[in-house]
């Protein structure tokens, strides 16, 4: 295979649409305060092993009392999830959100979506969520802050099993060029 510049430019430009702007332990560990000093009005979040685990359909009185801090400091959030409707609808329900299912992350759509919800400009826009290739690829794309968390649980659908691999990859690269990665309890 023949490189040249050019493919060199196209591969940075797409781990630079991987890398998150920040990389915490969980969703509690992200502080409200810091999002509204660096002018987050709204939030982006993803549901499976970011908010719950998967497959959860309650969330945790963490998760519940972290997005009762959010809106106290006047930070509105939307679930953006790639889970069919019933689940996901049932979850933002629970937690008094909106919700936006099937949303086929990383597409563009969803996120900008989100942003309508919310009243925001990708300027005032955070994401968060656990995974690379869909929660901050989207949003890098879309011109959020990315936030990436660990993810709450190993039980994951079987497809993304296989992308944690090429993940783990791109974390270590990241890492090696100081990227914090949190470190695990367990």
């Amino acid at each position: 295979m023949c490189y040249n510049a050019s493919n060199f430019g196209r591969g940075y430009r797409l781990l630079s649409k991987l890398r998150p702007h920040l990389y915490l332990e969980s969703v509690q560990s992200v502080d409200p305060r810091l999002l509204r000093r660096r002018g987050i009005r709204g939030v982006v979040l993803d549901l499976d092993n970011t908010l719950a685990g998967w497959r959860a359909l309650r969330p945790t009185q963490e998760v519940a009392v972290w997005l009762r801090r959010l809106r106290s400091h006047q930070i509105g959030a939307v679930i953006l999830s790639n889970n069919g409707k019933g689940r996901v609808q049932d979850f933002a329900r629970e937690v008094g959100v909106p919700c936006i299912p099937n949303a086929r992350k990383p597409r563009a759509r969803g996120f900008l979506r989100a942003m309508e919800l919310l009243g925001t400009t990708p300027e005032t826009t955070a994401v968060i969520g656990d995974q690379v290739f869909t929660d901050i690829l989207g949003g890098n794309r879309a011109g959020f802050y990315t936030i990436l968390v660990s993810p709450l649980s190993r039980e994951e659908f079987i497809g993304t099993k296989a992308v944690r691999r090429v993940e783990g990859v791109v974390l270590r690269h990241f890492e090696r060029q100081g990227l914090h990665l949190p470190t695990h309890a367990g």
